[in-house]
């Protein structure tokens, strides 16, 4: 028998309650024996190495992550102040190769844990300021210090933890600092950073590589020149012990740094956007030869390993309500949690006031016609404009309609449980990982400095009663992977190339109080005729 804290859960199924500890690991057997007593770390999370085993932190809202591995099957709540995705993170890392991204502040860090996915291998975005328990925890085979708007040199200016960069070392774990990233690796281990003589560099300029440089080892012969997107105000003008500098601007900056004997490098500029000539390549140099990490991260397993986590969560009787919302997202969300569950999935489809020309229509046609999913149509038109009449700030239209939108389903809940006996418990939404990106910092994203975009109404704007247990099975994934998934489960073609469109539909497309006049019906068909031409001249899959 395990026993932790005086608590035993070797018994308990995930989930379960034992005295003030939430079990997440049903343990057949624990080889080795594990030292005891074991003690929370300051997330509330009682590990040992990679092994999550319980959470003692009080339950607010559940949020289940559907993720699974053997030997257990793991339920995680959303638990606040802690970091749900830490632990997604973790039990992915056990099985598949992985890249931390930390976060100071810049346009473009999105898009570089984008560019890691797309090469192949899982990538995962912490704020700059995460300390240092929980990027060790993250467990990563390499790890990129994203650019930002800070001066190195400048006091309170973010840093890595005190000791992050001798860990790194003596753990063989790569460190590629891009901007802001590259001037802090300088600085913190004893070179100098200052204010760009010229003024700094901007746009796409040529810079000058030097021979015999591991970062551009994959470079043909004869290359010495490439085009790359400055964006910095501050250079490094003394480099670090151990470090050489590999390419310069033709301005004479310093936008290229390595030390291969402790693994680090460092990029002035920024090779994840596509104005960067081979940025790409860069990339995947990086990941693929320096860091040598296995592109190991692939849709088709994400499908299974969801599919294999829902059956491990719904029980076999329970019933799930989907919020669907005619976009990518939540309608691949649906055909995945429908492909476990069959009809005890019930979709829900909320005309909202706000949506496109004749959109219900022709949604309600492709879930019937094309995508055969059971849905439920709500016209909820009237009280939800009711309830947008003078409101004119975009956040506080986001989170109205969220809350509404959450009243809708709860209402539906309640009439499905007289007709099938069963009150649906699980509410499936197509959260995406840029959801909760932007939404920071929504209950436990963790992200500080990217400041918050918009409230998504799926995260930001949730009620904090909200009497479902969620289930987004996608909340780790970007739309292009979304898209992905779709293809693999057979969904149309003409729906998963569909232009995105927001949650909250026009009303965040409208300026000031959408039920002003006709502000709605002009959109609506302005919208029409733009998705009109661009169809007709053959731009549409061109253009999102």
């Amino acid at each position: 028998m395990l026993k932790i804290l005086k608590h035993n859960i070797s018994s308990c199924a995930p989930g379960e309650w034992t005295g003030k500890w939430k079990c997440l690991i049903k343990w057949k057997s624990i080889h080795p024996p594990l030292p005891l007593p074991l003690k929370a770390n300051s997330q509330g999370l009682l590990n040992y190495g990679r092994s999550i085993l319980a959470c003692s932190l009080p339950l607010d809202r559940k949020r289940h992550l559907c993720y699974s591995h053997p030997p257990h099957n793991m339920t995680v709540p959303d638990v606040r102040p802690t970091n749900p995705v830490d632990v997604n993170v973790m039990a992915i890392a056990q099985n598949h190769s992985s890249v931390l991204v930390l976060d100071y502040g810049s346009q473009y860090t999105q898009l570089i844990t984008r560019r890691i996915r797309e090469a192949g291998i899982f990538s995962v975005l912490f704020p700059g300021d995460a300390s240092f328990e929980r990027i060790k925890g993250a467990a990563p085979n390499a790890i990129i210090l994203s650019g930002g708007p800070n001066s190195v040199h400048l006091e309170g200016s973010p840093r890595v933890p005190a000791g992050f960069f001798e860990w790194a070392e003596s753990n063989k774990i790569p460190v590629l600092g891009i901007c802001y990233g590259m001037q802090m690796m300088a600085a913190m281990l004893g070179g100098e950073v200052k204010a760009a003589a010229h003024g700094g560099e901007y746009g796409r300029m040529a810079m000058n590589i030097q021979p015999d440089s591991k970062c551009f080892a994959y470079l043909d012969k004869g290359v010495s020149s490439l085009n790359v997107w400055m964006s910095h105000g501050d250079e490094a003008v003394k480099l670090p012990e151990g470090f050489k500098t590999v390419a310069k601007s033709q301005q004479g900056a310093i936008v290229a740094v390595e030390n291969p004997a402790k693994n680090f490098y460092g990029f002035q500029f920024h090779p994840e956007v596509a104005h960067t000539e081979g940025g790409m390549e860069m990339v995947k140099h990086f990941l693929l030869s320096i860091a040598g990490i296995k592109p190991d991260w692939s849709m088709k397993e994400v499908i299974d390993m969801q599919i294999k986590a829902i059956h491990d969560l719904v029980g076999p009787d329970e019933h799930v309500i989907c919020a669907l919302s005619g976009g990518v997202d939540s309608t691949v969300a649906a055909t995945l949690v429908h492909k476990a569950l069959g009809d005890r999935l019930h979709c829900v489809f909320v005309d909202n006031g706000l949506l496109r020309y004749k959109e219900a229509e022709r949604v309600m046609d492709t879930f019937k016609n094309h995508l055969h999913l059971p849905v439920t149509m709500i016209d909820h038109t009237e009280v939800m404009l009711g309830k947008l009449k003078g409101v004119s700030d975009p956040e506080t239209k986001r989170k109205a309609i969220g809350g509404e939108f959450i009243k809708v389903f709860q209402d539906y809940r309640d009439s499905l449980e007289k007709s099938i006996n069963k009150s649906p418990k699980y509410l499936v939404q197509g959260t995406l990982y840029p959801d909760v990106i932007e939404s920071c910092p929504p209950p436990g994203s963790g992200q500080k400095h990217s400041h918050t975009i918009k409230s998504h109404h799926n995260v930001g704007g949730l009620p904090k009663d909200l009497q479902f247990t969620l289930i987004e099975p996608f909340r780790e994934l970007f739309k292009d992977e979304v898209r992905e998934v779709g293809r693999l489960l057979g969904v149309p073609p003409r729906f998963i190339s569909r232009h995105p469109f927001p949650g909250p539909g026009l009303a965040v497309r409208v300026m000031g109080d959408v039920t002003e006049g006709n502000k709605l019906d002009c959109l609506r068909e302005a919208d029409e005729i733009f998705i009109e031409c661009i169809k007709e001249y053959g731009l549409y899959d061109e253009i999102w």
